[in-house]
């Protein structure tokens, strides 16, 4: 594809608005096509398998788009799925997914820090991922500031799945969401930590209440900003930079959900062009 068409950002719902939001206010002539598979969200609680077949059929659409990234804007699709798509689409785009950039950053603070946490979907933490690429780059830390990762770093792994059904509710800023995430951040898995990776794109939207839990005494990665930095690196070591913006932004999802379109006017200040497209039969 050429260096002007879109990028191509898919989710299992609203989570991945917060990677869009980022990369449009990072490179605003670069032109976006998002879907949202509300139809099927949660992804976090889905078999491997069925994610992957999500994850497929997304990508097929997302080509005839013509994108030149497909991103994968969801931990559990990237944790279960990014091999798959990758070797589906081969080289007619590029596939980048959520949680190699999240390490790579981990991997340069660690002079700082000696204990992370990640929370995220039950089939992202079940997967361990995060641990594995983490553990990995503690052998060869490849993009990062610090030459291998410390031995004194711990990482503690908790499932929160409650999060992601809680926000596309648009229960948020309320006493409900605040009760979710005390009961799961006051869990001993997270007792002691220095940083926290939010493995779910959804959780940039709750990340201020997730850090008002912890007296802002600990470092909550802006994930989505983390995500849009390394896009903006590879498009610029790539030439594949837009020259121009070819058209409008393309929101669309498999199934109408009143909050979608609620959540996106909180982070795009035009109104998106929003549609209801099922792409599978």
């Amino acid at each position: 594809m050429g260096k002007n068409s879109p990028i191509g950002i898919f989710d299992s719902g609203v989570g991945g608005l917060t990677v869009a939001h980022a990369l449009n206010t990072l490179l605003p002539a670069e032109r976006m096509i998002y879907y949202g598979d509300t139809a099927h969200l949660p992804y976090g609680d889905k078999s491997k398998d069925t994610i992957v077949q999500y994850s497929l059929g997304i990508a097929d659409f997302l080509l005839k788009q013509k994108c030149k990234v497909i991103l994968i804007a969801c931990n559990s699709a990237s944790a279960n799925a990014f091999d798959e798509v990758k070797a589906h689409v081969g080289d007619r785009a590029v596939v980048m997914n959520v949680i190699d950039p999240v390490v790579k950053y981990v991997c340069s603070e660690t002079d700082s820090v000696s204990s992370v946490g990640i929370i995220g979907t039950k089939a992202t933490i079940d997967s361990g991922t995060y641990e594995k690429k983490i553990a990995a780059a503690s052998v060869h830390c490849s993009g990062g500031s610090a030459t291998g990762l410390s031995p004194r770093l711990q990482v503690s792994s908790l499932a929160t799945p409650l999060f992601v059904p809680m926000i596309e509710e648009g229960f948020v800023f309320d006493d409900i969401s605040n009760a979710i995430i005390r009961s799961y951040l006051s869990r001993k898995e997270l007792e002691g930590i220095e940083s926290l990776i939010l493995g779910c794109t959804h959780y940039p939207i709750i990340r201020n209440q997730i850090s008002r839990f912890f007296n802002f005494e600990v470092n909550v990665h802006d994930t989505s900003q983390i995500i849009a930095l390394a896009v903006q690196k590879f498009l610029t070591e790539q030439g594949l930079l837009s020259s121009k913006r070819a058209g409008i932004d393309l929101f669309y999802v498999s199934d109408t959900t009143p909050y979608f379109e609620f959540i996106a006017n909180m982070f795009f200040t035009k109104k998106i062009h929003l549609e209801k497209k099922s792409i599978w039969k």
